[in-house]
């Protein structure tokens, strides 16, 4: 996909919905107000219940005035948003350090805006909110009110308790939120990539939209090049051969013929599927792929099977020609000297073999080729701004986009002495020749 359409999205991540966390806030208050009312009441523990009600108070002031200033749907840049979570982060804090601080088994609420930002925001600023965590249950330890006890037995827990309570926090507050953000970050790089793969499908969509367009041009343009050369016809034989006007209309009626010559050719095309170039032999299919390749210095040589009986016909479907197109793309950036695409099929299955003479796959990345991000690509490439150099995501495109026509992929590489890759393409034959699915299936599916 285009370079800019890939940071576009990239751009966006990151911004979260302003209505998340106000409905998160919500539910901390809702849940502070009934720990503390149970302290207090339930358990007959004495409380500095007004200052408590104050903390909790000034959460719910937040929620309203954030409610009444924004709109619901407004998405915070991430820096705002880290502000926010800083203040859930404070807010907690200062509760805590009414309730008992490090002693209080709730401290270990300290996780959750941590938590939610790994999920939701850039690494600095999670990064910026661990560090603010954990300096405010480094303070907590040493400031803090009593932990509302019994004032006939009160408890008093060990120092090195404390300290072990301190110790998990901070261990909880790295381990927990650098694991939620490698998970969220690995869900984050699929969805660009689908999406990628997405606006790469829409576009060759609409190229091959430009042969109904052909179709239409050739249905519109019949009759008026009829009425044309009608009309060159009568005038050339009124002026007769020694006006001067003669050659010209002579050749505007030559014109006009040739381009009704264009036209039977597109009726031809398009004579048995109502729309032209719609489907296609296989090995019409292969010349078209391998075409915009030509010309690297490499060469492709296409091996057919000697009876070609019975070949395949498919649909000029744009996820298979954009999926074949990127294999030979590669196989053409790696090769040395020779690319080999070998054609084979039988009543059952269609098979597509693409084999260089380049280095082949990495053994240290074989098992993961496919998924998004991952790649083997250098500094130089023949590729066009489909594929982003180093991004890894043309392979993933062109695997997802193959595997929904019905394909299967196996990669391997060329047994020693010789190297290379080999991309092996498999149809079962009745999926290789079935109709091209529509763009709103393919997104379904």
């Amino acid at each position: 996909m285009p370079v800019q359409d890939l940071h576009q999205l990239r751009h966006t991540q990151g911004y979260v919905r302003l209505a998340t966390l106000t409905r998160l806030r919500w539910l901390a208050v809702i849940g502070q107000t009934a720990a503390v009312l149970l302290v207090n009441f339930g358990l007959d523990f004495d409380l500095p219940l007004t200052a408590c009600a104050a903390v909790i108070a000034v959460s719910v002031w937040l929620n309203v005035a954030l409610r009444l200033r924004f709109r619901v749907t407004q998405r915070l840049e991430p820096d705002r948003a880290a502000w926010l979570l800083a203040f859930d982060t404070a807010q907690l804090t200062v509760l805590l350090f009414l309730t008992g601080g490090m002693q209080n088994p709730f401290a270990f609420m300290l996780l959750a805006p941590v938590l939610i930002s790994a999920t939701a925001l850039p690494p600095r600023m999670t990064l910026l909110l661990g560090v603010f965590a954990s300096v405010c249950a480094t303070a907590l330890v040493f400031i803090h009110y009593p932990l509302p006890w019994t004032s006939d037995e009160p408890l008093l827990l060990p120092p090195l308790y404390i300290l072990g309570i301190w110790f998990s926090i901070l261990l909880a507050i790295a381990f927990i939120g650098v694991y939620a953000w490698l998970v969220a970050e690995e869900g984050r790089r699929l969805a660009d990539a689908l999406t990628a793969t997405e606006l790469v499908l829409a576009r060759e969509q609409h190229l091959s939209q430009l042969d109904g367009l052909a179709a239409a041009a050739a249905h519109e343009l019949a009759t008026p090049l009829s009425t044309i050369a009608v009309v060159a016809k009568e005038l050339e034989r009124a002026l007769g051969p020694d006006s001067p006007h003669a050659e010209d209309v002579r050749l505007l009626r030559e014109q006009t013929q040739r381009c009704r010559e264009i036209l039977a050719k597109l009726a031809e095309l398009s004579a048995d599927t109502g729309q032209p170039f719609d489907r296609m032999k296989i090995s019409t299919l292969i010349e078209e792929v391998i075409a915009p390749h030509r010309n690297f210095g490499v060469e492709i040589e296409v091996v057919l099977p000697p009876d070609r009986a019975a070949e395949p016909v498919g649909a000029r479907n744009p996820a298979l020609l954009y999926g074949l197109g990127n294999l030979v793309e590669n196989a053409v950036d790696f090769a040395k000297s020779r690319v080999e695409v070998a054609v084979r099929w039988s009543a059952k299955q269609v098979a597509i073999t693409i084999a260089d003479d380049g280095p082949g796959f990495s053994t240290e990345i074989m098992d993961r080729i496919g998924e998004p991000y991952v790649t083997t690509r250098g500094v130089q490439s023949t590729s066009t701004d489909t594929d982003p150099i180093g991004l890894g995501l043309g392979f993933f495109i062109a695997k997802t986009l193959l595997e929904r026509s019905g394909a299967t992929l196996a990669l391997a590489n060329r047994a020693r002495p010789e190297t290379g890759a080999v991309v092996r393409v498999r149809w079962d034959r009745p999926d290789f020749e079935r109709p091209a699915a529509r763009l709103e299936d393919l997104a379904a599916s």
